[in-house]
């Protein structure tokens, strides 16, 4: 009920109809701005968020804070992908970031993990807790490029995920392993 969301909290949409659509996930995720008139903005998309332990990052995170920390180093970064991985009996995000500018990788990955923890309350917490890593890899435009042109994904309507997993996240593991080899 409207009356039980919280204003600045993103929420997933779920559809139920009258005429035979139920608990139907469109996988839009959104975030009431004012409750007292009902206005919400679109945050994102619910494949793109990434919470394994319950840090809830939301693209829309993910987008700040890469922007954030890239406008501080004066860098640019056409794009970027994370993914959850196993870290012990814990978690760790392993980032994957698009740069053709000369980048100090852990300077970004301590600024993005900044950002994160001022916009994200939830990843604070968990990076004191059981999110016990992050990992940041910078790679040349062209690899992300390359990945999705193998894949037949070229063109404006193709954009590579923020979040990668399942299948999409091994492929690119392999793609990644390849280049490497590949260069060798």
């Amino acid at each position: 009920m409207i009356h039980e969301v919280e204003e600045g909290k993103d929420y997933a949409l779920l559809l139920s109809t009258s005429a035979g659509a139920w608990r139907y996930l469109i996988g839009d995720t959104v975030r009431f701005v004012d409750k007292e008139r009902c206005e919400i903005i679109i945050t994102g998309r619910t494949k793109h968020y990434l919470s394994l332990v319950g840090e809830h990052l939301s693209v829309d995170n993910m987008n700040k804070a890469v922007q954030l920390a890239s406008e501080e180093m004066n860098i640019s970064i056409p794009e970027f992908t994370v993914t959850g991985i196993p870290h012990g009996l814990f978690f760790a995000h392993q980032w994957y970031v698009a740069s053709d500018d000369h980048v100090d990788e852990e300077m970004l990955r301590e600024k993005i993990d900044e950002k994160l923890k001022e916009l994200n309350d939830d990843y604070a917490v968990e990076r004191k807790s059981a999110l016990k890593a992050v990992y940041l890899k910078v790679l040349p435009e062209e690899k992300f490029i390359e990945f999705m042109r193998l894949r037949g994904k070229v063109g404006g309507q193709h954009k590579f995920p923020r979040v990668l997993k399942g299948k999409m996240l091994k492929d690119w593991e392999q793609f990644l392993e390849s280049a490497v080899a590949y260069r060798h």
